[in-house]
């Protein structure tokens, strides 16, 4: 028998800490081992950190991590140097690494020996399902072709009976390549590729690559541009959250409810198109500020649409939570535990609902939110009641909050000045984390340049990466028909994992 190593401590090397999102010089974040990276890292995640990203650049002959701390706003960035095609797996010990690892090695053919899962992240190779086997065990698939416009993906439920074992989600069916196209395109192509890279979080993904720009060329937002965008984000939010509980309401067969919060949220887009011109906030964000401004007249109209919406809404949630038949459905079904959410590093609504008091506008605030708070809404039971009401609640939050910055918006330009419309990042050898609270969590764009100041490397996290293994586990010993009222809980998005 090999006799047990000693532990040896080690000392917690000094890392820059930074905050979102400014940037930080290459040249002040030593090129460590991996061994000393994934040590700190678990510690760091163990002590009440969380992983916002683990990515190879490009060159493929170093390891980035991001890791947040929520309680005092820092973000903390470690490099090691690759010594050769594999190293040893952080998911063996940090779950919440296990998607990062997995796409490192498909992109870069860089091992992480030791991963519990390793199979594909988005491309079809060879991999075979999960099998449970035994008597009355039986399989289930779905997917990936959908009814109606629902994106693709496929789920393998193993089964005894109506009881749910393990669900694997496979998904991998579109591959647009939004990170190579951030490296080859022109700054004034970027904003529009940030814009697709998930359609219903246009807002949100737009304010994180315009933030991570602006903050390696150096420049300001004025405040004006900021409230704007602030408003944009929140009526994005409302949108999403006003549609979701709608959709929860048809997947029970709770016709009133779906049918009122389908036409709330068409007047939660119709408000954005006031602000935008169009009803998902195409072409609003530019980088130095926004496109769009609004005069006295919008301001009132903008307020005068949410005060009708909110009239129906009150009466609509209540009505809807209070109704016997939806909450016997909605209260236990997919529970998620907070050991279990934790552990996975999930993020928004979903971790909020399982008890996760994390929230970006709050933690690692940027741009408008340094002056202006969103109460956080957190709830304990983590079922599909739980992710209704975090839902309930920040609709009613982010409502007065635009009512507020309505009523005392900033003066100011809509652009820097400082910037031009759309500036080459100009600082080398730089590299900034954007972190933004989009609908469904955090949303994360790591941007790198290289010596001449162009952007060599550009690193994507939509929250749906952190969040579908998440679903996999609110299913497991649950009903194999609780499935689309858990996945509609969850709401994650297939465009933006399949980057």
């Amino acid at each position: 028998m090999t006799p047990a190593r000693a532990s040896v401590a080690r000392p917690r090397p000094s890392i820059p800490a930074t905050e979102n999102p400014k940037v930080v010089r290459l040249g002040s974040l030593p090129l460590g081992d991996v061994e000393g990276l994934r040590r700190d890292v678990i510690d760091r995640c163990k002590e009440g950190a969380r992983l916002v990203a683990l990515f190879v650049p490009p060159r493929a002959t170093e390891l980035v991590a991001v890791v947040a701390r929520d309680d005092c706003a820092d973000i903390a960035i470690q490099r090691a140097a690759l010594a050769g095609p594999s190293y040893p797996a952080l998911s063996s010990e940090l779950p919440a690494a296990q998607a990062f690892e997995r796409e490192i090695l498909e992109v870069h053919g860089v091992r992480p020996e030791g991963h519990p899962w390793l199979k594909p992240l988005r491309r079809h190779d060879a991999h075979p399902f999960f099998q449970v086997d035994g008597p009355g065990i039986h399989e289930v698939a779905v997917g990936p072709v959908h009814a109606g416009i629902i994106e693709p993906g496929h789920f393998r439920f193993q089964c005894a009976g109506e009881k749910v074992l393990h669900l694997e989600i496979q998904l991998g069916y579109q591959h647009r390549g939004v990170e190579r196209l951030m490296l080859s395109s022109s700054p004034a192509r970027r904003i529009a590729i940030a814009e697709a890279i998930a359609g219903d979080t246009t807002i949100g993904h737009a304010i994180a690559h315009a933030a991570a720009v602006e903050a390696l060329g150096a420049g300001e937002l004025p405040l004006h541009a900021q409230a704007v965008r602030a408003v944009a984000l929140e009526l994005e939010r409302l949108a999403n959250h006003v549609g979701d509980l709608g959709a929860l309401c048809n997947d029970v067969g709770y016709l009133p409810g779906a049918s009122w919060l389908g036409r709330l949220r068409g007047e939660m887009l119709n408000a954005l198109l006031v602000l935008s011109g169009n009803r998902f906030g195409r072409g609003l964000i530019r980088v130095g500020g926004v496109r769009f401004d609004l005069d006295s007249g919008q301001k009132r109209e903008l307020a005068a649409r949410l005060a009708e919406v909110e009239r129906d809404l009150d009466a609509i949630v209540e009505l809807v939570l209070d109704t016997p038949s939806v909450a016997s459905r909605f209260e236990g079904t997919g529970v998620v535990s907070r050991e279990i959410a934790e552990a996975l590093g999930l993020v928004g609504p979903v971790a909020r609902a399982s008890g996760c008091d994390r929230d970006v506008r709050r933690d690692h605030p940027a741009g408008l939110y340094r002056f202006a708070q969103v109460p956080v809404a957190v709830t304990e039971s983590g079922d599909v009641m739980a992710r209704a009401l975090v839902r309930a609640l920040e609709i009613k939050r982010s409502l007065e909050f635009v009512h507020d910055q309505l009523r005392e918006q900033p003066e100011g330009p809509a652009r820097s000045r400082q910037l031009a419309l759309e500036p080459t990042p100009a600082r080398p050898d730089r590299l900034v984390v954007s972190l933004v609270e989009g609908w469904r969590g955090e949303i994360a764009h790591v941007a790198m340049t290289d010596a001449d100041g162009a952007i060599a490397a550009y690193q994507i996290v939509d929250p749906s990466l952190h969040n579908w293994l998440g679903l996999a586990m609110a299913l497991r010993d649950g009903e194999i028909s609780d499935f689309p009222l858990c996945n509609k809980s969850f709401n994650l998005s297939y465009a933006g994992h399949d980057l």
